[in-house]
């Protein structure tokens, strides 16, 4: 048994992928494990490291540091893959007001961190630690990190400190935020609406049979029509004298024509005083066979993008409904249902809603390739590509005014801008940057949990002597507060000022605190998927802002 010994025992590369791989899934498996409804999920590798770590086993340091880094480059370019299509979008309308109201949390919190290191004494690498622990965003304590150790030219115990006070931290900064949701609910949330379930939201596809009795439109092609409305639907088909027909265009409404149209339920009435009258025909069952309901050749097929060639082309310039007599009734992009218009650029893997004739929608298939296989295998070219431009702009020195020395991106800021801009604008290039959800989960999840196992292992050593001395105390104190103070604050401007409503405040709270326990407790209480939109609109600015500014703060303040 030598060799086993001495497998487990020598400080070697073979030894540390052994010590983190038990560590990873000791902790995926405990994260499981629901306590008043709650799991920490992915994060529980984070304490098993901590405790193994506390019953240290000698191990390469290198071999230790290069995984914890690869596993967190790895995270934070996929990350920005995964947001990047939805980035930029995220910050116009609606969600303008709710990324500030999320700005606003960090911004509260880094100003809270930089007034109790300065009352306190605590050294600001150690209450941006707290931080991070407090915002439960380990990505940002990576970043950190990294501009810790060049303002400090390496300094090993400084960076482990950081990570140590993150440790500390973390636990009260994933139920400071539940607490915090409890307590807006009890004061701020009438009782009598407490178990009254929320009403469904009018932005979902809707498909409604409309009866032409309006004599102003009768007459006038489609095109005339969609430009005297201010609304987006899709005009699917046309019954008349008992005929089914696909519309372009160019097609002429007449009087008594009864017309299928696809809209968002909160357009319904505008699109009723535009038409005339809506018939009572249920067209959103679940079991309706759109095949065979109208009794002619049209049938209605999902096609998938696969062909490089259309990759960010507008939908207009295709020009498949006047070539083609086909009807596109809906998008659907990454589990999202989008309307159709001639401005909407098509990206790899979008599933396009397709009415017409069997032989035409063959035809529209091999423009846009339904090749669901193709789709088996991401495009690895733009992972590679990205992660080396990403760790290239992360090296990049940036001049900054008053500062004796550039400041850097880093391993964590310079991929996740470049996942971003891959997945915001590649398509745009014909860069084909998909890459299925299950492909991105892995890699997130897979970079995640190495980082976690890592960081955990490193932090470990000091983490029980330090929770138990009036210094691991006071960390606690401050992570709470930092934890809980930035939400109420923002909670309370967002329901009493913008008049933001309770479910779409708590989920706008969760994402900026990158906190997914605390939305699946949100979840559990409130019957609707507010809280989730929310959570997903300023999701991907809140990450990049504690990402970037961070960095900013040691290397402006430190």
């Amino acid at each position: 048994m030598d060799w086993l010994t001495e497998t487990i025992l020598e400080p070697t590369s073979v030894q540390s992928i052994i010590i983190i791989s038990v560590v990873s899934a000791i902790g995926i498996q405990l994260g499981k494990l629901k306590i008043l409804n709650i799991s920490l999920g992915s994060t529980f590798v984070f304490f098993v490291g901590i405790i193994l770590g506390h019953f240290t086993l000698e191990m390469n340091k290198d071999m230790l540091i290069f995984a914890q880094n690869f596993g967190l480059i790895l995270f934070v370019y996929a990350l920005g893959l995964q947001v990047g299509p939805g980035f930029f979008s995220s910050l116009r309308k609606g969600g303008l007001v709710l990324n500030l109201l999320s700005l606003g949390i960090v911004f509260v919190g880094i100003i809270l961190a930089l007034i109790f290191s300065i009352i306190s004494q605590t050294s600001l690498p150690n209450m941006v630690g707290i931080l991070c622990g407090a915002t439960t965003n380990t990505p940002a304590l990576g970043a950190a990190q990294q501009a810790l150790n060049q303002i400090t030219n390496g300094d090993v115990k400084a960076v482990a400190d950081m990570a140590l006070a993150t440790a500390v931290t973390y636990p009260l900064g994933v139920v400071g935020v539940i607490l915090a949701i409890i307590l807006l609910r009890k004061f701020f949330v009438p009782k009598d609406a407490y178990n009254v379930p929320s009403e469904k939201k009018d932005h979902d596809t809707y498909v409604g049979e409309f009866h032409i009795t309006n004599p102003a439109i009768e007459g006038k092609s489609i095109r005339d029509i969609m430009k005297l409305s201010p609304k987006r639907f899709v005009i699917s088909r046309i019954w008349r004298d008992g005929k089914v027909t696909i519309p372009t265009s160019e097609s002429i409404l007449q009087h008594d024509d009864h017309l299928l149209i696809i809209s968002i339920k909160s357009d319904v009435e505008h699109i009723k005083v535009l038409f005339g009258e809506q018939e009572n025909v249920d067209w959103n069952k679940e079991d309706i066979d759109w095949n065979h309901i109208d009794n002619s050749q049209l049938v209605s097929r999902r096609i998938i993008v696969t062909r490089s060639k259309v990759n960010g082309v507008k939908l207009g310039v295709l020009r498949l409904r006047n070539n083609y007599g086909i009807n596109i009734t809906r998008i659907n992009r990454v589990g999202i249902d989008l309307l159709p218009s001639p401005d909407l650029s098509l990206q790899i893997g979008d599933k396009l809603t397709v009415v017409g004739e069997k032989a035409s929608i063959d035809n529209v298939a091999k423009i846009l390739g339904d090749e669901e296989k193709r789709l088996d295998k991401p495009n690895l070219i733009a992972i590679f590509a990205g992660i080396a431009l990403g760790l290239i702009l992360g090296a990049l020195p940036l001049p900054f005014p008053g500062m004796s020395f550039p400041v850097k991106l880093g391993i964590a800021g310079g991929p996740i801008i470049v996942g971003i801009l891959m997945g915001a604008f590649g398509p745009r290039f014909r860069f084909t940057t998909y890459t299925t959800q299950s492909a991105n989960l892995l890699m997130r999840q897979f970079g995640l949990t190495v980082y976690l196992a890592c960081l955990g292992i490193s932090a470990g050593e000091h983490f029980f002597e330090t929770v138990f001395q009036t210094e691991g105390l006071m960390w606690i104190g401050f992570g709470f507060a930092l934890t809980v103070i930035p939400v109420l604050i923002v909670a309370i401007l967002s329901m009493k000022v913008f008049k933001i409503s309770y479910a779409k405040s708590v989920g706008m709270l969760c994402g900026s605190m990158a906190n997914p326990m605390a939305l699946n407790f949100v979840n559990s209480i409130i019957d609707d998927d507010e809280p989730s939109v929310a959570y997903a609109t300023v999701y991907p600015v809140a990450m990049f802002a504690r990402i970037i500014f961070t960095q900013m703060l040691l290397m402006l303040f430190f």
